[in-house]
């Protein structure tokens, strides 16, 4: 008897402090439309973040069983497919990556993800903290109205508040402000002097003694509540000051606001994060994609452990306008056509993409068989999963927050029912 292809599995849940309250979280929508087993809603309680993989911190299992969905996928390999069970080393029946939904209500953590060898290093020195050896490259795409810090900001607009913003720039030695600002007009803002003068900064702000950056802060923090904006300053950076620091109070991450971009994604829009580049989701609720890997080096706005001098040394020191993170979607491609209701994201990294389905209700989309697996989930709307040849054809009714696995190999038809219907698929495929 063959493997049945697709099926639904059931995604955990992390309850971090940021998430959003209640039913107010997407991720406890979800949770609740799906009837995930065991969950019941509570008001009171922040529901963050939905996890649908293999990682082993909180694996999904298979809906009807309740196997865990690695167990499973090592029994039938076939469901992972043997180009990327070779190039992932996948046979243990883990996922390259983990699909996630994010319903944030608080700031993030500043923070960065370590290369692959950098992960691998820190596992190996400090395993209760960094869980796995591998990278975790991720991209974010927005499902509400989504704030993000993303990468460090143009030299010249971190000199433009060095210069207008005091209390940023009492921070800061006056030798490193005056090597910054040398540079901070140069014509190749990535070259080595460049990075190097931006690490200077980068380290002197996180570094700086609490007797020092506290009373700025303050008085930043009081200056802007009174609407006293000096002249060059940001608006929304201001306002971005003043909600980390009611959020986290008195905390060094505040003024990361003047360190790195500072983005408003709308729905459909995403960003990609590499290793060693610094960020922080702000507020709103987003699709999440990355490597199999749940390992973060922290530095400000968080009550979890902070490791300052790993996420010093490991960051890029990339200086760019935020565009250079954005993930421009495209047509996504089956049987060599383009179709207007699949659009695909597909960032610089070989573990995963991502493709939004959206049918008008009542319509049909037919994806071409994908050589890897593939998890989905949907959020908004009814629809109907059919596979398999006409005369054998399976399906699978899926609704709002369901999530299901789709085999390798598998062509499957999408089905709108009464309302529109939009649905996401992770996946990956190996040449």
């Amino acid at each position: 008897m063959s493997t049945i292809p697709v099926f639904k599995i059931a995604p955990t849940i992390q309850q971090y402090d940021w998430g959003k309250p209640g039913s107010t979280a997407k991720v406890a929508q979800f949770a609740t439309t799906s009837k995930l087993p065991g969950f019941t809603i509570d008001q009171s309680a922040p529901y963050a973040e939905l996890w649908m993989g293999t990682h082993v911190k909180s694996p999904s299992r298979v809906y009807s069983t309740g196997e865990v969905l690695s167990e499973h996928l090592a029994k039938h390999p076939e469901l992972i497919g043997a180009s990327v069970s070779k190039k992932f080393d996948a046979s243990n029946g883990n996922l390259p990556f983990l699909f996630k939904v994010l319903s944030i209500e608080k700031a993030l953590s500043i923070q960065s993800h370590p290369d692959k060898a950098t992960a691998a290093k820190l596992h190996a020195a400090q395993p209760d903290i960094y869980k796995d050896p591998n990278h975790k490259p991720e991209m974010t795409l927005a499902l509400t109205p989504f704030l993000a810090l993303c990468g460090f900001r143009p030299l010249s607009s971190i000199a433009s508040s060095l210069k207008h913003t005091p209390e940023f720039a009492a921070l800061i030695p006056q030798h490193i402000q005056d090597a910054f600002l040398s540079l901070s007009t140069s014509s190749t803002p990535t070259g080595p002097l460049e990075k190097a003068a931006l690490r200077d900064l980068f380290e002197a702000v996180m570094t700086a003694d609490s007797g020092t950056f506290k009373p700025q802060l303050e008085t930043l923090v009081e200056r802007y509540k009174r609407g006293a904006m000096m002249h060059g300053e940001i608006q929304d950076l201001a306002d971005l000051v003043l909600r980390c620091n009611t959020q986290f109070p008195g905390d060094i991450g505040s003024f990361c606001a003047f360190l790195l971009n500072y983005v408003t994604l709308k729905p459909g829009e995403a960003i990609f994060l590499g290793a060693g580049e610094p960020h922080a989701y702000v507020s709103g609720e987003c699709i999440e994609c990355m490597a199999n890997s749940d390992n973060v080096i922290r530095a400000g706005l968080t009550p979890k452990l902070r490791d300052i001098p790993n996420l010093i040394s490991t960051l890029t020191y990339t200086a760019s306008p935020p565009t250079k993170h954005y993930v421009f979607p495209s047509p996504f491609t089956t049987d060599n056509a383009t179709s207007s209701a699949s659009t695909l994201y597909d960032p610089p990294i070989p573990e995963f993409s991502v493709v939004e389905v959206k049918l008008a209700p009542r319509a049909e989309e037919m994806h071409r068989p994908v050589m890897g697996p593939s998890i989905m989930i949907v959020t908004d709307g009814e629809g109907i999963v059919r596979w398999g040849r006409p005369e054998k054809e399976e399906k699978l009714d899926v609704g709002l927050g369901d999530v299901f696995f789709v085999g390798a190999g598998t062509e499957v038809r999408f089905c709108a029912k009464e309302k529109e219907f939009v649905a996401y698929r992770a996946l990956v495929e190996a040449d």
